[in-house]
């Protein structure tokens, strides 16, 4: 059974930000989520496998008065609950476990492709130039898919 869309201006009452290995764009996506969108959705990331902890992730993150905390990267297995209304997937692999996983359940699978700033090399400014752009990309993301237009013209 395909996933069932979620009508215009509904918020989903949970969303997993999925990519590769929960290292980089969905904990990002994930800390993001959780400072724009209402308290009351619940919001979580993963990866497909396990990743290690990106330095660079809680610089830029630390530039926008975020932090991750203790956490951790995690993967699908690691987390206490599986269902979500909405799954948003950061990267073809994420994307495609996503769509196997959800083939018999009734979940949005959403792909927002997001570029890989760990592919980025040269100075550490230029490497924190592509973590950065993938920061903001996340943000302007998620506020036109969620956030009221009259929110959105206020983070403008």
């Amino acid at each position: 059974m395909a996933g069932l869309a979620l009508a215009p201006g509904v918020l989903p009452r949970s969303i997993l930000f999925l990519c590769g290995m929960n290292a980089v764009r969905s904990p990002m996506a994930e800390q993001l989520a959780r400072r724009m969108l209402p308290a009351t959705i619940f919001v979580a990331s993963a990866g497909v496998r396990a990743g290690e902890r990106d330095p660079f992730v809680d610089a830029v993150l630390a530039e926008e008065g975020l932090t991750l905390g203790e956490r951790h990267p995690r993967t699908m297995d690691d987390l206490e609950d599986d269902y979500f209304d909405l799954i948003v997937t950061l990267s073809p692999e994420a994307h495609h476990a996503a769509l196997e996983l959800t083939r018999s359940l009734a979940v949005e699978v959403e792909y927002w492709p997001m570029p890989d700033p760990t592919d980025a090399d040269g100075t550490r400014e230029r490497i924190m130039a592509s973590y950065r752009d993938v920061r903001e990309r996340l943000k302007l993301r998620i506020g036109r898919r969620f956030l009221l237009p009259e929110a959105k013209n206020a983070t403008d």
